[in-house]
């Protein structure tokens, strides 16, 4: 039974939907995105450059400065940014015990596919630049940025340089054809992200381009040689297909991977960090699994306890 708190993430889409149908502006609790999440605590954040775009360093307290989770935000390539996401990617990057670079990357009305996944890959690169090596280095997004990062281990994979030690996808857009089952299957409890609204955004973002271009949606790629990969989508978000089926296919090209759906959960659902229990739990279940990819053992509660004493 999802609890009380998690009915703000369904308020929140249905709200959205239906200031979409009507064409009204949106009301503040809906525009801003980051109001679902509570603020982490103990977390500093600081701006940088990344090529022409401004990225977020997300520093913990008493995390380990070499350990880089690269974020890209989601939002169907028409919104979300470094700033809508600042807290989420806080809590995340706080549970692991990790800094943070929070990146972004063209909105649909600026560029077209493929320029995305190039600003992506870039990202990768200007931490290998700092001195950040790909062994101490992690992948994750959601939605359209959990989309991204594969695509751009992809690009990685091919051009033969060295991969992140492991990937997380959030309600991942991995799919741009929209050809899951489960938007039918959650056609009723989903109200926002119905196929017509995703092929919209799909069509945006490709400029005429084959929605099933390996690059745009990975489901149809081939996947061998990624990192593990970490998968979590809710049960009734209309995209859970997407990281179904790339769990499977990822699986059948020899990958790592686990697959996690929550309940009675929503899209990106993860956003309530520090407000409802399912949110907090997910992170916490992610960083279990990828604190030893990098090297890391305990939680940074643990560490913050033991110099404490000492």
């Amino acid at each position: 039974m999802d609890s009380k708190q998690s009915l703000a993430n369904k308020i929140h889409y249905e709200t959205l939907a239906e200031a979409w149908r009507s064409g009204r502006e949106l009301p503040p609790e809906v525009s801003e995105w980051s109001v679902l999440t509570t603020e982490p605590g103990g977390v500093d954040y600081v701006e940088t450059n990344l090529g022409d775009k401004t990225a977020l360093w997300v520093r913990p307290k008493l995390a380990a400065k070499d350990r880089v989770m690269l974020y890209l935000h989601g939002g169907g390539y028409v919104g979300g940014s470094i700033w809508t996401h600042r807290k989420m990617v806080g809590h995340l990057a706080k549970a692991i015990g990790c800094y943070a670079l929070l990146a972004t990357y063209d909105y649909s009305f600026q560029s077209k596919f493929p320029r995305q996944i190039e600003q992506a890959v870039t990202a990768f690169e200007w931490l290998a630049e700092q001195g950040i090596g790909p062994k101490h280095t992690i992948g994750a997004g959601d939605s359209a940025g959990a989309g991204l990062i594969i695509a751009a281990a992809m690009k990685l994979r091919d051009a033969g340089r060295p991969l992140p030690a492991a990937i997380l996808s959030i309600s991942g857009w991995h799919d741009l054809s929209a050809s899951g089952l489960s938007y039918e299957a959650n056609r009723e409890k989903d109200v926002f992200f119905q196929k017509a609204t995703v092929d919209m955004l799909a069509s945006q973002v490709l400029g005429g381009a084959d929605a099933r271009h390996p690059f745009a949606s990975p489901i149809f790629a081939d996947l061998r040689g990624l990192p593990p990969i970490c998968l979590q989508a809710g049960e009734d978000e209309t995209l859970l297909d997407d990281s179904r089926a790339l769990a499977d296919r990822a699986k059948a090209a020899g990958v790592e991977v686990r697959l996690e759906v929550f309940p009675g959960m929503l899209h990106s659902f993860q956003m309530m960090a520090g407000r409802a229990p399912e949110a907090d739990d997910a992170i916490e279940r992610f960083a279990q699994w990828v604190r030893p990819k990098l090297g890391l053992t305990g939680t940074a509660a643990a560490r913050s306890e033991s110099q404490e004493v000492a």
